[in-house]
C-alpha cells in the first residue's frame, strides 16, 4: 500500500506541476484553456471553473496529462474569441506556453532539493573500508581508513556524493583524480581507472565495481537498544548485555551475530551472555521475516553507536537558506546535464536501453524511498521531475521539445511550418515514443522476472 500511495502521489505532483506551468503562463499570455486533465481516457470526475469554464478533469489513465487551449486549427472559433486563440499568439508567447511545463518541473525539483538541503541530508562520511586486491581502488594505491574529499573537481562529505561525481566522470575521459586523507591528515592524490566501471551492470554498485567500500568498524556483540515487543524482550534481553557465545559459537562482533540470527528465523537459539559481572544463558527465537524474497531472522535488538563513534562515520550536510539554493541550483543542473548526456550514450550505443525504466520501475522506486523515509522520497521526487522536465524538453515531435523546434523553425524562415511537415512530424514523434515506451515496459517486466 505504501508503494502504490507513493506511486500516485509521485505521479500526480509531477503531472499536475507539468500541466499546471503550461496552464498558468497561457492564462497570463491571455489564451483561453478549455481543458486540465490529469490522465487520459474516460473521466472519473470533472468540474467547470473560472470565468472560461475551464474543465478540470482527472482521467481513467494516469500516465499523463495534458492542457487544451483554444485553437482554430482543432475548431472552430467565434470571432469575439479570436484574439484569445493559441494559434493567434505572438511567437514568443507561444514558446513560453510550451516551455513553461518543462520549466516548472525543473522548478519543482529546484524547491524539492532547497527544501532537502536546509534541513540537512544525513549520510556516511567517505572513509574507506578495505580495498579488495586487484581492483581499480588497490591499483590507484588507495588505502583503508582513507578519508575521500575530493573527486574530479567536486569536493565530497557523503559516499552519495562520491557516487554521483564518479558518475559524471564515468562520461569524461576514463579516469579521474581523488584527492584522500590518511589518519594523520596526509594528503594523498590518487588516479582511479574507471574504464571497467559497467553503468549496463544494474546488478553492482558503481562503488563495488571500482573497489571503493565504505568502512565499517568492528562492533562488540553488546546490546545496545531492545524493541518492547521483540524476540529479544521476551527472552529477558536487557541494554548492555554483551554476547559471548550462540549455541557454543564465540561472538567477537556484532556483524558476527546478526548474522547468526538472520540465518536461524523462527529456530531457538542459545546465548551466553554477560550482565554486569555474571555470566547466564538466554534461549531467544528470532522471528521470520521476509526479505528480498527470503526468510531471515530478527530478535528485535541493535547495537547504539555512541555520538563520538557516529560523529565519525556519520555527517548531516545543511546549508543557510541563501548557500542552499545556490547549491540547488547547481545539483538541478548538473542532473539535467548528466541525463542528457546518458541519453546521448544510449542513442550512439556506448550504452545500452537497460537503463530505461517504465511505470513499473518509478512504482518500486518510489515504494523504496517512501520506506526510507520523506527526505529519500523528497530527493527522489526532484530526480524523477528533472528526468520528466528534460525529456519533455527533446527536440522530438508530440513533445514539449519538438512544439518548440517548429517554433524555432517558425522563427528564423518568418512563417509557420507547414501543415504537412507537421503531420509528419507527429508520425515520427509517436514512433519514436512508442519504441521508448516498448523499451521502457520491456526492462520492467524483465527486472520482474529476473529480480
Amino acid at each position: 500500500m505504501i508503494t502504490l500511495l507513493a506511486f500516485l502521489v509521485t505521479l500526480g505532483v509531477l503531472i499536475i506541476v507539468h500541466e499546471y506551468g503550461h496552464y498558468f503562463v497561457a492564462k497570463r499570455c491571455g489564451v483561453k484553456v478549455l481543458q486540465f486533465s490529469i490522465g487520459f481516457g474516460r473521466a472519473l470526475y470533472c468540474r467547470r471553473f473560472g470565468k472560461d469554464h475551464t474543465e478540470f478533469i482527472v482521467a481513467a489513465f494516469p500516465l499523463g496529462g495534458y492542457v487544451k487551449m483554444l485553437d482554430e486549427r482543432e475548431m472552430a472559433v467565434a470571432e469575439h474569441e479570436l484574439p484569445r486563440a493559441f494559434n493567434r499568439q505572438p511567437l514568443w508567447k507561444r514558446m513560453l506556453v510550451v516551455v513553461a511545463g518543462p520549466a516548472a518541473n525543473l522548478l519543482l525539483a529546484v524547491l524539492l532539493y532547497w527544501v532537502l538541503f536546509m534541513s540537512g541530508v544525513p549520510g556516511m562520511r567517505p572513509l574507506l573500508g578495505e580495498v579488495p586486491a586487484g581492483s581499480a581502488a588497490a591499483q590507484a594505491s588507495m588505502k583503508a581508513e582513507e578519508l575521500i574529499v575530493r573527486v574530479g573537481n567536486s569536493a565530497v562529505s557523503t559516499w552519495q556524493d562520491v557516487r554521483w561525481a564518479l558518475l559524471k566522470e564515468s562520461l569524461g575521459t576514463g579516469s579521474v583524480e581523488i584527492e584522500a586523507k590518511s589518519g594523520s591528515l596526509e594528503t594523498h592524490l590518487h588516479h582511479l581507472d574507471l574504464h571497467r566501471l559497467n553503468l549496463d551492470d544494474t546488478h553492482q554498485d558503481v562503488l563495488d565495481q571500482l573497489g571503493l567500500a565504505p568502512y565499517h568498524p568492528v562492533l562488540p556483540a553488546q546490546i545496545g537498544e531492545v524493541l518492547p515487543d521483540g524476540a529479544a524482550a521476551r527472552a529477558g534481553l536487557r541494554v548492555g548485555d554483551r554476547i559471548l557465545s550462540v549455541n557454543g559459537m564465540v561472538m567477537t562482533s556484532w556483524e558476527d551475530f546478526a548474522r547468526l540470527m538472520r540465518q536461524n528465523p523462527g529456530k531457538p537459539v542459545t546465548l551466553k551472555i554477560q550482565r554486569g559481572t555474571s555470566e547466564m544463558e538466554l534461549q531467544v527465537t528470532p522471528e521470520a521475516v521476509s526479505e528480498g524474497g527470503a526468510s531471515v531472522g530478527r530478535i528485535g535488538a541493535a547495537y547504539r553507536l555512541a555520538p563520538q563513534e557516529l560523529e565519525r562515520y556519520m555527517i548531516e550536510v545543511r546549508y543557510t537558506p541563501l548557500e542552499a539554493l545556490r547549491q540547488t541550483a547547481r545539483k538541478t543542473w548538473e542532473t539535467s546535464v548528466f541525463s542528457l548526456k546518458m541519453l546521448g550514450s544510449m542513442l550512439t550505443g556506448a550504452l545500452s536501453w537497460q537503463g530505461v525504466g517504465g511505470p513499473i520501475t518509478i512504482a518500486s522506486l518510489a515504494g523504496q524511498s517512501a520506506h526510507l523515509g520523506w527526505k529519500a522520497f523528497v530527493g527522489f521526487l526532484a530526480l524523477i521531475s528533472i528526468s520528466l522536465g528534460v525529456l519533455n524538453l527533446l527536440p522530438v515531435p508530440v513533445l514539449d521539445g519538438g512544439h518548440l523546434m517548429y517554433y524555432m523553425a517558425e522563427l528564423v524562415k518568418g512563417s509557420p511550418v507547414s501543415e504537412r511537415t507537421m503531420e509528419i512530424g507527429q508520425r515520427i514523434g509517436f514512433a519514436l515514443l512508442g519504441l521508448l515506451m516498448v523499451a521502457a515496459f520491456y526492462n520492467d517486466i524483465n527486472r520482474l522476472i529476473t529480480g
